[in-house]
C-alpha cells in the first residue's frame, strides 16, 4: 500500500509536547501484578525516509528502505542527463513529450519505488550545460536560468502527474544545499529565492495539490580562505535574506519579496551527538532546529512565505558515520543511541519528516560510512548494523528524581501499544513496567511513575515492531565527533 502523504500536508504549527495523558487503566498481564496504560494524545507525526546518492535503487535497495520503516524517498532527479545536452530549434523544454527528453531510467527508478510502497519527493539538481545564467567557476557552481527552471519543474510534474500508465508524484524539492558554492554560485538567496517561486509557479499550474520543498540547508557557514576556493553562507543568515527577516527574537520586514513554498526543510548534521548545538550563532545543528523553526513560523505569520495550507518542517539530509567501519567515526553502540535520540529531538522540534542519509556503506576510502547496512559485495548480502533498529523503531528513556521519561515511534507508525520493559544491568531477565498506547502516528511517550537506577535499562516492544534497542539511563559521554569524519 503506498505510503500516507496526507497528514504532512497539514500539519500546524502545533507544539510537539501537547501530548501524553495517563490515565488509571491498568492490565493485568501477569500473575497478581498490574501496570498502568499510558495513553498518548494526538501529536505531530514523524515520518522517515532515505536519501542515497550512490544507490543504483534496484528493487532490493527499496525493500530493504522499506523494511527500515521508511515511507518516504528522496530521489535526486539530474536535470542535466534528462534534457538533451543539444536542444532542437523546436525543443519545447516544457512539454515533457518534447524530442530530446530521455525519462527511461528515472521512470523505473519512481515505479519501483512506488511498488515497493514508498512515496517518492523527487529533488532536481545539476543544470544543463544550455542552461546557465552563471556558468560555473572551478569548483563552485553556477546559477540556472530560472525560466529554464521553471519550464523543466512544469515537463517533471506533467510527466507524474499520473497520465500515461506512469506513477503520481506530488512532491518536488527544489535543489541542495543552495547555501552551498559547490551546489549553487555565487551564493545568493535572491537567485534561489527566484528558482523557488519558478519551480512553484510550474509545479502549482499542473497540480495545486502538489508540494514544493524549499530549502535543504548545508548547516554550517564557511568563508573563502586561501586554502579553499569555495564558500557556504549560514544557514540562518541565508534564511533571514531568503525570508526578508531581520536578526532578532521579533524579526521585522527586510524586504518585499515573497517566496512560494509547502514544505522547509534543512540538513542538521550535528557534532557531539543528538543534543550538539552549532558554535557559531547563525549556524544550525540538531540543538538548533528549534531556532530555525521559530524563523519559519515568522516568515509564514508575516506572509513572506506563501503556501495554500500551513508549512511542514522536514529533515531531508542526516545521518551518523560509525566505527566499525570508520576510524573516529562514534563507537556503534554510541551511533545506534544518538540515532534514537536525533529522532526524538527533531521530532520535538516540530520535524515531521526524517531522512537518513545512506542504506549501505560506501566501500574503501569513501568518507561515507552511514549506510544502515555494512558494505557487501552484493546488496542482498548487506548486514545490518544496530542504527537500523534505531532507524526503524526509535525509543529513548531518561531518569528523573522518582519517574522515568520515555519517548518512541513505533516501525508502523499507527496506534499500537507498546510495552515498556526494564532491566537491571547489561544482562539479566527483562520485566514489564507499563504499557503507552501509541497514537494514530504511532508515537507513544509517557513519563512513567517508578523506582529505577542509572544501572538499568529500559526497551519497548510492540505489535509490528519487535524489539526497540535497548536504551541505558545512564547518560553517555558525548564526543565531540561529527559528520563524515
Amino acid at each position: 500500500m503506498r505510503a500516507v502523504k496526507g497528514p504532512l500536508r497539514y500539519v500546524v504549527f502545533a507544539g510537539a509536547t501537547l501530548c501524553l495523558a495517563a490515565t488509571a487503566a491498568t492490565a493485568g498481564h501477569a500473575a497478581g501484578t498490574s501496570y498502568r496504560t499510558y495513553t498518548t494524545r494526538g501529536t505531530l507525526p514523524l515520518r522517515t525516509a532515505l536519501v542515497d546518492p550512490f544507490q543504483s535503487w534496484s528493487p532490493t535497495a527499496f525493500a530493504m528502505t522499506r523494511k527500515a520503516g521508511a515511507q518516504y524517498v528522496r530521489l535526486l532527479v539530474y536535470w542535466s542527463s534528462i534534457a538533451p545536452a543539444d536542444p532542437a530549434v523546436d525543443f519545447d523544454a516544457a512539454d515533457p513529450t518534447s524530442p530530446g527528453y530521455s525519462w527511461g531510467s528515472l521512470d523505473a527508478t519512481v515505479e519501483a519505488a512506488e511498488t515497493a510502497g514508498l512515496t517518492p519527493f523527487l529533488d532536481i539538481v545539476s543544470t544543463p550545460s544550455w542552461a546557465y545564467a552563471k556558468r560555473p567557476h572551478g569548483v563552485n557552481a553556477g546559477t540556472p536560468k530560472t525560466a529554464a527552471l521553471g519550464q523543466f519543474a512544469q515537463a517533471l510534474a506533467t510527466h507524474y502527474d499520473g497520465g500515461d500508465g506512469l506513477p503520481t508524484v506530488n512532491d518536488f524539492e527544489v535543489w541542495n544545499e543552495p547555501n552551498l558554492s559547490t551546489d549553487l554560485g555565487p551564493v545568493k538567496a535572491s537567485s534561489y529565492r527566484a528558482m523557488v517561486n519558478a519551480v512553484a509557479a510550474s509545479v502549482h499550474t499542473v497540480d495545486p495539490e502538489n508540494l514544493v520543498i524549499a530549502g535543504g540547508l548545508d548547516p554550517f557557514g564557511h568563508k573563502k580562505n586561501k586554502h579553499q576556493s569555495w564558500n557556504s553562507v549560514a544557514p540562518l543568515v541565508f534564511m533571514r535574506s531568503l525570508l526578508c527577516l531581520s536578526k532578532g527574537a521579533h524579526p521585522h520586514a527586510t524586504c518585499h519579496d515573497t517566496i512560494h513554498f509547502d514544505v522547509w526543510s534543512h540538513h542538521p548534521y550535528t557534532f557531539g551527538g543528538a543534543f550538539g548545538t552549532a558554535e557559531l550563532p547563525d549556524d544550525v545543528e540538531l540543538g538548533n532546529l528549534a531556532q530555525m523553526r521559530s524563523l519559519l513560523r515568522a516568515g509564514v505569520n508575516d506572509h513572506h512565505v506563501v503556501s495554500t495550507g500551513s508549512v511542514p518542517f522536514w529533515v531531508t539530509e542526516f545521518s551518523w558515520d560509525t566505527k566499525p567501519p570508520r576510524r573516529g567515526a562514534a563507537p556503534m553502540a554510541l551511533a545506534a543511541r544518538w540515532t534514537a535520540e536525533s529522532l526524538w529531538q527533531a521530532w520535538r522540534s516540530g520535524v515531521s519528516l526524517f531522512t537518513w542519509f545512506g542504506l549501505e556503506d560506501q566501500p574503501g576510502s569513501s568518507p561515507y560510512k552511514s549506510g544502515l547496512y555494512f558494505h557487501a559485495s552484493s546488496l542482498d548480502q548487506a548486514q545490518p548494523k544496530p542504527v537500523l533498529t534505531a532507524f526503524r523503531f526509535p525509543f529513548v528513556a531518561y531518569l528523573g528524581r522518582s519517574s522515568v521519561t520515555v519517548w518512541g515511534r513505533d516501525a508502523t507508525s499507527d496506534e499500537e501499544t507498546a510495552t515498556i520493559q526494564l532491566r537491571h544491568g547489561k544482562s539479566g531477565s527483562w520485566r514489564t513496567v507499563g504499557y503507552i498506547v501509541a497514537n494514530a502516528n504511532g508515537i507513544f511517550q509517557a513519563k512513567l511513575k517508578m523506582k529505577a537506577k542509572k544501572t538499568d535499562w529500559l526497551r519497548a516492544v510492540a505489535p509490528g515492531s519487535g524489539k526497540s534497542l535497548a536504551f541505558s539511563l545512564t547518560r553517555p559521554h558525548n564526543p565531540h565527533i561529527g559528520p563524515f569524519t
